[in-house]
């Protein structure tokens, strides 16, 4: 039996309400939601009011849709169960209908979500279990690893819900983590004491995409009367990492602010190396091969100019060799400064963090 929150319900209710809403009887229903779409289509979505305002506009016409189908032939006799299920299939349809205009729509919204995937590719480089005070005894990589693949999912799918459902699966299988601990350990559960510093660092190691976006489409346009209970605090807790990660600092991960900001630095210049060096090679590479393939060598020239002498090269190999050079210094000068900060403090070297 499938769970009520899994995608495989989610397309249950779906496909219920299409095959209802393609009956005659059901034309007014049709009528009321297509017209909703196309008013909708109006307006400019590049703020962060006209979010707010499209949120507003959704909510009310759920209300009304809710009311409409209680009272309509196609659902006499229905049990709340089945309206519930009639309702789910409109907030889907409406939803995915009206995605490209209320999904990461402003230039704040990407700005956002740019930022907070940036800091986590930075964090990753150096945040480990200890700076976020989680017991040995919690850590557990399998359970981790499956949390992280479940939040991973959540730019898969168009509708608030299953989006949600990414959540919860995640939340999940921190939960039940905890639970196994506490009973195989004999160790009392201190809530949010345990639960919120795991998710910080699922997040962290997931680096979910559009993060901001995707919590800000959920809170926005899933029906608010199912962001409650369990499901409003793991959606809680997740908007809580969000913003540990944005405002993180030295003292959140249990350091010197100096050290922190050393790693923040040597985590920037190392990515600006790979990025540096995957370009490089990539722009070379065609220089590169067509200099072994013109000399015969099938496996490649390594240092084009290394048996040439100076008189017989030609201006454009110069300019090559020159380019090379200066590839090769920057490089070295990006390292040097990355080796300098890694040794900022030598009672404490950078390089000695590990789990």
């Amino acid at each position: 039996m499938e769970s009520p929150t899994s995608p495989a319900a989610s397309r249950l209710d779906f496909y219920d309400f299409i095959g209802r809403m393609r009956r005659p009887a059901a034309a007014d229903l049709f009528h009321s939601i297509r017209s909703f779409l196309t008013s909708f289509s109006h307006g400019d979505p590049n703020s962060a009011a006209a979010a707010d305002e499209d949120g507003g506009k959704v909510q009310a016409f759920f209300a009304e849709m809710e009311t409409a189908i209680r009272e309509h032939p196609l659902w006499a006799n229905a049990t709340n169960q089945e309206i519930d299920h009639a309702l789910e299939g409109l907030e889907k349809f409406v939803m995915t209908k009206l995605f490209d205009r209320t999904f990461g729509s402003s230039v704040e919204d990407v700005k956002a979500d740019m930022e907070i995937s940036e800091k986590i590719g930075l964090l990753q480089h150096f945040v480990r279990p200890h700076h976020l005070d989680i017991p040995t005894v919690l850590r557990n990589e399998g359970a981790w690893l499956l949390a992280v693949k479940e939040l991973q999912k959540i730019n898969s799918f168009r509708s608030p819900r299953d989006k949600l459902t990414c959540i919860m699966s995640c939340c999940q299988v921190i939960n039940n983590l905890l639970l196994n601990v506490s009973m195989s350990n004999d160790r009392t559960l201190s809530g949010a004491d345990d639960f919120l510093p795991i998710l910080i660092y699922i997040t962290i190691k997931a680096n979910p995409p559009q993060l901001h976006s995707n919590l800000k489409f959920i809170q926005l346009f899933r029906r608010e009367t199912k962001l409650i209970s369990e499901v409003e605090y793991y959606l809680t807790n997740l908007i809580s990492a969000k913003m540990f990660i944005i405002n993180v600092n030295g003292r959140s991960l249990s350091m010197e602010e100096s050290v922190f900001q050393a790693h923040m630095e040597s985590a920037r210049l190392t990515d600006h190396i790979s990025v540096a060096s995957t370009s490089s090679s990539q722009g070379l590479g065609t220089s590169i091969t067509g200099l072994s393939e013109e000399s015969g060598d099938p496996e490649g020239l390594r240092f084009p100019f290394m048996d040439s002498e100076t008189e017989s090269l030609t201006p454009a190999e110069v300019k090559q060799m020159h380019e090379l050079y200066r590839q090769v210094v920057t490089k070295y000068t990006m390292l040097s400064k990355a080796l300098r900060k890694l040794s900022v403090d030598e009672d404490q070297p950078l390089n000695s963090v590990n789990d």
